[in-house]
């Protein structure tokens, strides 16, 4: 859930004036459906890459480049994780 304060009536409509000015003034990235999330739009291979690519990159950084913890972390044998990494262009980059 998300609780959005905005000035107005309660029920009214928000519009891109009662937006904090980051999301106000987002360009043509925000139509971008792997620049905010919105992966429904991809066909499902690529939607699938975009999201292991992102979240393999967060593991990787949450522990520090350990690819065995990293590997333990997901539930990945880590040669499967480090044939993954090189898959999606990440190998090296732990």
């Amino acid at each position: 859930w998300m609780l959005l304060m905005a000035p107005g009536e309660p029920g009214s409509p928000i519009d891109i004036d009662g937006l904090p000015p980051d999301l106000a003034n987002s360009s043509a990235s925000a139509m971008d459906p792997r620049a905010n999330g919105q992966l429904i739009s991809l066909p499902l291979r690529e939607a699938r890459e975009h999201f292991e690519r992102a979240y393999l990159q967060a593991q990787l950084q949450r522990f520090g480049g350990n690819v065995s913890r990293t590997a333990n972390f997901i539930g990945m044998e880590r040669s499967a994780l480090h044939r993954k990494l090189k898959t999606l262009g990440l190998y090296g980059e732990e």
